[in-house]
């Protein structure tokens, strides 16, 4: 089965980018690990096409020892002999919070939760046109390099925000429970922090999904905020099957207890 549609003409897809977007390019190096060769190269021209560095591995351990801090996404299959993709990705996590897109056969919700719970970013069903995948691939890189440039602010100016247990440094992107610091993912950072800042408004799934992903909302996005709100819900509550800071208004959708 291949990634895209062939017959989908490359220059319908080449929208106007923005500034940003071009000089983004000129730096972002991209990781592509997929078994099939002929797509990986197809992928590969893609990318290189529109300015992106583009390294290639055909295996999840090829892929492990070209994880660095020079890469800015992984674009990554799931399906693959020997170690599979959602298990690679799970290694990943374990070194590098580089956004990871994960590329997949499959098209049940079960097995997209799988991949987000793993640690992926996003997803995309094959087959699926150059647009889609630029477009996913634009909105990742835009989004990591947003968080990173504000990682690395200045920490002069610190501003701090609690609720409950839990505190965040914003001009850090730092976040501490019980005075003990934990690891967030760029878009879990994000979920806090706007629900922090707003600790009385109830944020519908819709809200949230278009706030903070800046796509339109579709009929699968709610399970990706479900997830990203799960995993989060895991790392700052003492007891995440009976979440007491991040609850569920039935109906509505979430908001600080």
């Amino acid at each position: 089965m291949g990634i895209y549609d062939p017959d989908f003409s490359m220059s319908a897809n080449m929208g106007i980018c923005s500034l940003e977007d071009e000089r983004m390019k000129m730096d972002n190096h991209i990781l592509v690990v997929e078994d099939d060769a002929a797509i990986r190269e197809g992928v590969r021209i893609l990318l290189e096409g529109e300015g992106y560095i583009v390294q290639e591995a055909e295996d999840g351990y090829q892929c492990l020892k070209k994880v660095s801090d020079d890469i800015d996404l992984v674009i990554l299959d799931i399906m693959m002999p020997g170690i599979s993709g959602i298990k690679t990705c799970e290694e990943i996590r374990k070194i590098s919070h580089v956004p990871v897109l994960f590329l997949t056969a499959k098209s049940q919700e079960s097995d997209k939760l799988l991949g987000l719970m793993a640690g992926g970013d996003d997803y995309l069903v094959k087959p699926f046109s150059y647009a889609e995948l630029l477009a996913r691939v634009k909105a990742l890189l835009r989004r990591y390099h947003v968080y990173s440039q504000t990682l690395q602010g200045e920490k002069t100016k610190e501003h701090w925000i609690e609720y409950g247990k839990v505190k965040v440094n914003t001009q850090c992107n730092e976040v501490f429970r019980n005075e003990k610091e934990i690891s967030l993912r760029e878009m879990e950072y994000r979920i806090l922090l706007l629900m922090m800042e707003n600790p009385k408004k109830v944020f519908s799934v819709k809200n949230l999904y278009e706030s903070l992903w800046e796509e339109p909302f579709l009929y699968s996005s709610g399970n990706t905020v479900m997830v990203h709100i799960r995993r989060l819900r895991m790392k700052i509550e003492d007891d995440p099957q009976k979440p007491k800071m991040i609850q569920t208004v039935w109906g509505k959708g979430y908001r600080l207890g």
